[in-house]
């Protein structure tokens, strides 16, 4: 068990499987730092591995919304509030996350698609250990997906945690999903 695992993720619906990674650095570490990418909102430029990472539909939630979301759903799921805190992990600016992350600091990360390995390269090149959790398995559940389904009025509730469904529709961010699909045309 290391003392300071990171996680880091978008986060952009925080869903069940987002929890059960969150979840599996957890029982490495001692003391976790859930890092939000992208945490200014939209990136400033498009990743080549993940082109629709820009785009304002896929985005809907400020870095606050994400913070409290993955909060009530880590105290939800029983971590303890003290064994964790979440911060800005600006991976598109890698050279800033050293200002963010304790440099002994072991990222654990999932690779599911080639923006995966671009993230295990940027963190390696920066110095940190990283522990790949596990690579390349089919996801079942994705933000895009929720993202659509939240846009389509279909149902979501059952890919979120309980804590996220709350947030999400009190605080009306579904709406919002809504209007930037109609936007983007993509629903």
């Amino acid at each position: 068990m290391v003392e300071t695992g990171v996680v880091c993720g978008r986060f952009q619906i925080f869903h069940k499987e987002h929890l059960q990674y969150v979840l599996s650095a957890k029982e490495q570490c001692s003391y976790l730092l859930v890092g939000i990418t992208s945490p200014d909102g939209v990136p400033g430029h498009e990743e080549k591995a993940d082109r629709n990472r820009g785009k304002r539909a896929a985005n809907p939630c400020t870095y606050y919304e994400r913070m409290c979301i993955i909060r009530n759903a880590l105290l939800e799921a029983g971590v303890k509030r003290e064994e964790f805190d979440i911060i800005p992990y600006p991976i598109e600016r890698p050279k800033f996350i050293k200002s963010y992350v304790p440099e002994d600091a072991c990222h654990f990360i999932t690779i599911l698609d080639e923006w995966g390995y671009c993230k295990k390269d940027r963190i390696e090149e920066m110095g940190y250990p990283v522990v790949v959790l596990w690579e390349n398995i089919p996801k079942h559940i994705s933000s895009t997906m929720i993202r659509q389904a939240i846009g389509r009025n279909c149902q979501w509730r059952q890919y979120v945690p309980e804590a996220t469904y709350e947030y999400i529709t009190t605080h009306k961010i579904d709406e919002r999903i809504s209007g930037l699909l109609k936007e983007e045309d993509q629903i």
